[in-house]
């Protein structure tokens, strides 16, 4: 899906998969599954600011109730364009533990978040995390 988008310098630039505002990521859950993850800059700039730049990362896989998966980092960025409400498929950051945050279903966690990105497919993939799996967010190689 490119589309032109006309820059200050009078010239056109293509916005493809891995624009400025959206880069597509690649959620691991280690020798098991992959599941498509965009971060979405115009959701919480710094933030996913900061994320791109620690990329590639890797943490043990919890589960926050039966509605959210998460993995802890070590990004320390404040709350940003704070949230209560998630959809399934959201992708979030828990500032407080600094731990990037899927969304199984939908949910109303009881902690604010800042809304970071989409995941695009595999979803339900996430419901079979067992204890010792581990994430790995990065970027695909190509």
């Amino acid at each position: 899906m490119n589309q032109e988008i006309y820059t200050t310098k009078n010239s056109y630039s293509k916005l493809g998969p891995n624009s400025v505002s959206k880069k597509q990521l690649v959620l691991e859950i280690k020798n098991k599954s992959k599941i498509s993850c965009d971060l979405k800059r115009h959701l919480s700039p710094r933030t996913v600011g900061t994320i791109m730049r620690s990329i590639p990362l890797e943490g043990h896989a919890h589960l926050m109730g039966k509605n959210i998966a998460y993995f802890e980092t070590n990004i320390d960025s404040g709350i940003e364009r704070p949230r209560k409400e998630f959809k399934k498929g959201d992708v979030a950051f828990l500032s407080s533990t600094g731990s990037i945050c899927f969304f199984i279903e939908d949910s109303i966690p009881g902690k604010t978040m800042t809304p970071i990105g989409k995941l695009a497919d595999n979803i339900d993939e996430l419901k079979q995390l067992k204890p010792g799996d581990v994430f790995m967010l990065y970027e695909e190689a190509g």
